[in-house]
């Protein structure tokens, strides 16, 4: 256990050091300007970080992972397809309605739209689509097919809020598809599609394993555009406090007890509908359960320590470095947002569960490294052009349209591995950092650019962003893997064929 905590903290520290590093270096620059203060709160919280990490994924690995897979598994050979359909439809909904991300989302529009109504909605998208992913592993029907069908239908009703007058909701709705696949939910529902998929699916389809994200992202989309159609009047943002000084002291204690509530809700549900599970289905042997507690309980402070940090030491740095870049340099203000693009994904506690489960699903043909380059690629291209997005102020669906239609294309000329891959990317390269640092950077320079007013429907829409990119990027990297197969091909059969006839064997 020491051993694998050890080789955990090491990868979290290798994470999350060079986005501190850029940091600390451009505050000695006349880029920045950062207080004592500031500095030693965000070099606390770098190190939180990197404990917090490294104590989730190493809870991952021994509770959520594992226990998405019995639950996909043990429902698939009790050929209880109906119970196995039922039952992830409600835990799609109570792993979302648990969702710290959604719950500060829906704060966020609380005035114009109920929150606990914006939540259900949200929840019961999920738990539609996460069913509706069992039944495409079962039928064995086409991922590609299901998302352009379920995209276009995306942008016929993004058309119609528009028409409406309700287009201030559009960057909410998108970004509420990155929002609700959190490091919470991420490893249980990668871990199910699995579990299902090695029992009902396709064996020789390794692609038949992934898709269930991707799928999962769709519904609270589709689930916020419907709902914004019956909302009336304008929606009024109100700007959060990102000043250090509303973090710490009297403050610290509160922010520590709400994430613990939150995340201990959170696994509490999932926990709870696992040991109904346990006792009526499934039956594992106590050394797999109390391996599944140890887990838990490594997840829990991993996630609290997590997310304690990055309210506390990374929100405000994102909001104050987004205001001073865009008030004092903002022609080094693209070039950073893809420079913190590159590193900050790195960051993200789901995304090293994502690549551990494909670089095994796959057998190392797509390995850890190609997916960690593909992915900061990509997310670095996002916010750059969300920082050009809110310097211009247009509307979210000029880049969200092209980039869609885009990575629905290349669908249907890479392999089907890498499509389900790219699309389940999306959703978890959108984690709490997203919202934590990035968001707040992207506000910080909607705030100095455009207005208090501007920041929702300008500074939003940058997760939507995020959630995209990654698409293309790693469906790129499938392109180039059939291109470089085919030139082999090809060099292989032209030196075949220009070979001296000497050199051929007649067997008589």
């Amino acid at each position: 256990m020491l051993k694998n905590l050890l080789s955990k903290f090491k990868e979290s520290l290798l994470s999350v050091f060079p986005i501190t590093l850029i940091v600390i270096v451009l505050s000695f620059t006349p880029v920045l300007s950062l207080t004592a203060q500031e500095i030693f709160v965000f070099l606390i919280c770098s190190v939180l970080l990197v404990v917090g990490i490294s104590l989730f994924n190493l809870g991952a690995d021994l509770a959520m992972t594992p226990m998405g897979a019995h639950v996909g598994g043990g429902l698939s050979r009790s050929g209880k397809v109906v119970l196995l359909i039922v039952v992830c439809f409600f835990m799609g909904i109570f792993i979302t309605v648990a969702e710290p991300d959604l719950s500060v989302l829906a704060g966020q529009v609380s005035e114009v739209m109920n929150g606990m109504t914006l939540i259900a909605f949200v929840g019961i998208g999920v738990g539609l689509f996460l069913a509706l992913a069992v039944i495409k592993i079962v039928a064995k029907v086409s991922l590609s097919s299901l998302l352009m069908f379920f995209y276009m239908t995306l942008f016929a009703l993004a058309a119609l809020v528009t028409v409406m007058g309700n287009e201030d909701f559009l960057s909410l709705a998108f970004d509420s598809g990155g929002v609700t696949t959190g490091p919470i939910t991420v490893p249980f529902i990668m871990a199910i599609g699995v579990g299902i998929a090695a029992t009902l699916g396709d064996k020789n389809d390794r692609g038949n394993s992934f898709g269930l994200v991707a799928l999962c992202s769709v519904g609270p989309v589709l689930a916020v555009m419907i709902l914004s159609l019956s909302v009336k009047g304008d929606v009024n943002y109100v700007l959060p406090d990102y000043s250090l000084s509303a973090n710490l002291g009297e403050n610290l204690p509160h922010v520590i007890l709400r994430t613990a509530k939150e995340v201990l809700v959170a696994l509490s549900l999932i926990t709870a509908f696992f040991l109904i599970l346990q006792f009526t289905v499934l039956h594992l042997p106590k050394s797999a359960l109390l391996s599944m507690a140890i887990g838990l309980i490594y997840t829990f402070f991993g996630l609290v320590i997590f997310l304690t940090a990055v309210t506390v030491g990374f929100m405000p740095l994102g909001f104050q470095i987004g205001k001073q870049l865009a008030a004092q340099h903002p022609a080094l203000m693209t070039a950073f947002a893809f420079l913190l693009g590159l590193v900050v994904v790195l960051a993200e506690p789901a995304i090293h569960v994502l690549n551990g489960q494909v670089e095994q699903v796959t057998g190392g043909l797509v390995s850890k490294r190609s997916m960690l380059v593909a992915l900061s690629i990509g997310v670095g291209v996002s916010l750059a052009l969300s920082v050009i997005r809110i310097y211009f102020d247009f509307n979210v669906l000029f880049y969200l349209v092209p980039g869609y239609f885009l990575s629905l294309g290349l669908s249907f000329f890479v392999p089907k591995l890498y499509t389900a891959i790219a699309f389940d990317s999306g959703g978890v390269a959108s984690g709490p950092l997203t919202s934590g640092f990035i968001l707040p950077f992207a506000i910080g320079v909607c705030v100095t650019l455009q207005g208090d007013a501007k920041v929702l429907t300008d500074a939003f829409g940058l997760v939507a962003m995020v959630a995209m990119t990654p698409l293309i990027t790693i469906q790129l990297l499938g392109f180039r893997a059939i291109v470089a197969k085919k030139m082999r091909d090809k060099i292989e059969m032209n030196r075949i064929l220009s070979a001296d006839d000497e050199q051929i064997i007649h067997f008589m």
